[in-house]
């Protein structure tokens, strides 16, 4: 069961994705916050596994609300919400310490979707906002942090940048899943980080 917490001012949003929640097998929303303040009061009380942040809430926003709960609560994995999909949100959410990026027109089986591959550690976008990522990452082509990288590596890190999975990986690069867990294990080495969220911010973070 997995427990998700939301954080969301709109009243009609929260609801429909409590419900939307607590009517689907294998997940629970015991609780819903309408602004960043009591979400920091409270949720580190909370045995949360996944909570969906609104960006902008009335007072504290969601990326300095993720800021300080990443702190408080670490175990708890935080997928951003937004209408927007502005560069500057994307890439502030990332330094915040979100795993995930969504933009609130998205059906609902895909932010069921979200919330379980970022449970099992993946780092869910919706498709544009990781068109944007790639985007951005094409124009930093004489980043210091992938100048040390192999093409290959960049290749399997612009991969990880879409919120492919190993194996979508492999499959387009033709070659095993180890092949591609040795080239992420080297990436994770050369940059000095120890995930897929670490090794984005650290590229995607300098602007």
């Amino acid at each position: 069961m997995i427990c998700v917490i939301i954080i969301e001012d709109i009243k009609e949003i929260r609801e429909g994705l409590q419900m939307l929640i607590n009517t689907s097998e294998g997940f629970i929303c015991p609780k819903t916050f309408a602004n960043g303040e009591s979400a920091i009061a409270e949720l580190p009380l909370l045995s949360a596994d996944v909570a969906l942040m609104d960006i902008h809430l009335p007072g504290i926003n969601g990326i300095e609300a993720v800021k300080k709960l990443k702190t408080l609560c670490p175990q708890t994995q935080f997928i951003m919400s937004t209408v927007y999909e502005d560069d500057d949100n994307i890439f502030e959410s990332l330094k915040a310490g979100a795993s995930g990026y969504l933009l609130k027109k998205t059906a609902p089986s895909k932010i069921l979707d979200a919330i379980i591959e970022v449970y099992n550690g993946g780092s869910p976008m919706s498709s544009q906002i990781a068109r944007k990522v790639i985007a951005s990452f094409q124009k930093k082509d004489s980043i210091e942090e992938t100048d040390i990288l192999t093409p290959k590596e960049k290749e399997v890190l612009k991969a990880l940048a879409k919120g492919l999975r190993y194996k979508e990986i492999a499959d387009d690069m033709k070659v095993s899943v180890e092949t591609i867990r040795s080239h992420v294990r080297n990436i994770y080495e050369k940059l000095q980080v120890q995930s897929r969220t670490e090794a984005l911010n650290k590229v995607f973070g300098r602007r």
